[in-house]
């Protein structure tokens, strides 16, 4: 099976030494018939006095790092070495269920939340989009609307990666014609939604190593965290969608989440203790490569995830406090 070796390296600077609040982490992938973990190891410096893991509500894999102490860099390095190998969807024998999508009552009551809208549309907009989609008669099968939905936002909309925080209203990337792949995310799941879809936000990498010349990105950059939808169809179960592409399916994808709510899918975030003016700024860079490592530290002390069938090696590197 093919791999893949990830690394994430967020760093945060303070202009003096500051206090730091916990830390939650979704940066390991989750396993699936498409994807498996072989080796992981996160690196954190300043060392955090506590460091514990837990899987979330939705199956999510979660780091909780604790700290004491002060220090004007907080950085946080995950390596990540996995199999990944997702079944191309075109060469599937799909049975295409008819629009509008009929869930059943054996599997509508596990699905309701991810049907309600999160969003408001009170002018109908997005909704009003999304039929475009659907011909008059009303007669087409409920993956083909879903793969022209996706591709009618990627033949849409402007591409423009955004580091600001948070996501845009469904309604506003409509009136501006522009988004990250997030806000695409957004707008697909709710436009899915609109037509009775259950849709949920995925978050994770986009799969194209740096070293692979052949493969597009897409309009998202190679090496880099993305945002992608997935919907419910019987038969199926849950399938990718990414409007950033207009793909369907998992190929040049990792997920490590899958949320109702993209809130919940924030690859790192905690709390410092300091003057707002402390913060200097934060740099991420991310790096797909092929294959296996060239080296994965291995922390003298290792700490299992008892969920995990491989664990997750952690080192704490610590570095002087000023």
């Amino acid at each position: 099976m093919p791999s893949l070796t990830i690394r994430h390296l967020t760093t945060y600077r303070y202009r003096q030494p500051v206090g730091f609040g916990e830390h939650r982490l979704m940066l390991r992938p989750r396993d699936s018939h498409d994807q498996r973990v072989i080796e992981a190891s996160l690196e954190i410096s300043p060392q955090p006095t506590s460091l514990r893991f837990i899987q979330d509500a939705f199956g999510n894999h979660v780091g909780i790092a604790r700290f004491s102490g002060r220090s004007k860099e907080l950085r946080f390095e995950s390596t990540v070495h996995l199999e990944h190998s997702p079944t191309d969807i075109a060469e599937l024998e799909i049975e295409d269920a008819a629009f509008p999508v009929d869930y059943g009552t054996g599997e509508r009551p596990d699905l309701t939340h991810c049907i309600v809208r999160q969003h408001p549309d009170r002018g109908n907009e997005v909704s009003g989009w999304a039929l475009q989609f659907v011909p008059s008669n009303g007669s087409i099968g409920a993956f083909k609307l879903l793969t022209q939905l996706s591709q009618g936002i990627k033949r849409s909309f402007l591409y423009r990666r955004r580091e600001a925080k948070g996501i845009q209203l469904p309604a506003e990337t409509l009136r501006l014609g522009h988004g990250s792949c997030r806000d695409f995310a957004m707008l697909m799941i709710e436009a899915a939604r609109s037509l009775g879809y259950a849709a949920r936000y995925a978050s994770g990498y986009l799969a194209v190593p740096l070293d692979d010349a052949t493969e597009s990105a897409g309009g998202a950059d190679r090496g880099s965290t993305h945002a992608w939808a997935q919907i419910y169809l019987p038969g199926m179960g849950w399938i990718d969608f990414d409007p950033t592409s207009g793909s369907a399916g998992s190929i040049g994808l990792v997920s490590v989440a899958v949320v109702r709510d993209p809130y919940h899918a924030v690859p790192l975030h905690g709390t410092f203790i300091g003057f707002p003016s402390d913060h200097l700024g934060m740099d991420v860079q991310v790096s797909v490569t092929s294959g296996p490592p060239e080296a994965i530290w291995v922390a003298p002390k290792r700490l299992s995830w008892p969920s995990f069938r491989q664990p997750w090696s952690v080192s704490c590197r610590a570095v002087t406090l000023s």
